[in-house]
């Protein structure tokens, strides 16, 4: 008596199974695989984010140079550098390799649009413009969604001579011996305390600096 060579239908049942569970199996590994590199790309991007403020003020705000803006003798004598408790102004260099080469006026503020606070730096030649040359200001969203941004400024006080971390840093005829920024973003992440050294000219004497270590001096920005 010769058998069927076919599959019973409880056989087929079971293989269908088997096979739905493979699936569910390998569309929940992908799954998994696609969250997990989003997630790596998106905590890359953060990094990147943080980087790059970092960045702009270890490469800018450090190298800012004292200037004073007199190009015009019929306006008031400015100096270049003006600072806020959430605005900044100074003067840096741009290398010679650079599309702007020369010193470029920088303008640093907290700004909102659309209910959104972001950090927006503008960029103008300082140097009043040779005849035919024209004039351009650029202008960038250095970081969005910001929930915090502070700035404090360390040096001299002009009332009591002393040397104190201050909110404002306006009408001077020196920079800052330090520039202080805080800044949190509305996710909850946050550049970590930063501090900047700045060039100092010579109202300062070496003596006094060394004298009054940063971490002991108390801070005045309340």
């Amino acid at each position: 008596m010769s058998k069927n060579a076919g599959f019973t239908l409880i056989e087929v049942l079971i293989a269908m199974t088997m096979l739905s569970l493979m699936v569910v199996l390998l569309f929940s590994s992908l799954t998994i695989g696609a969250k997990s590199w989003e997630q790596g790309e998106n905590k890359i991007a953060d990094v990147n984010e943080i980087a790059i403020v970092q960045q702009f003020f270890n490469h800018h705000l450090a190298h800012a140079t004292p200037q004073w803006n007199d190009f015009d003798p019929e306006k008031d004598r400015v100096f270049s550098f003006q600072g806020k408790k959430q605005s900044l102004q100074f003067v840096a260099a741009f290398p010679a390799s650079a599309e702007r080469a020369g010193l470029q006026l920088f303008n640093l503020e907290l700004k909102k649009k659309d209910k959104q606070h972001f950090v927006d730096v503008t960029l103008t030649p300082f140097f009043p413009l040779s005849e035919g040359e024209d004039w351009f200001e650029d202008s960038v969203e250095l970081v969005r969604n910001v929930q915090n941004f502070e700035l404090s400024y360390f040096g001299l006080n002009d009332e009591t001579g002393e040397l104190v971390w201050q909110n404002e840093w306006l009408n001077k005829e020196q920079q800052p011996r330090l520039v202080k920024i805080l800044l949190e973003l509305d996710d909850g992440r946050y550049l970590p305390e930063m501090i900047v050294a700045l060039n100092v000219d010579s109202s300062y004497s070496n003596a006094d600096l060394e004298s009054v270590p940063v971490e002991d001096v108390s801070d005045t920005t309340q």
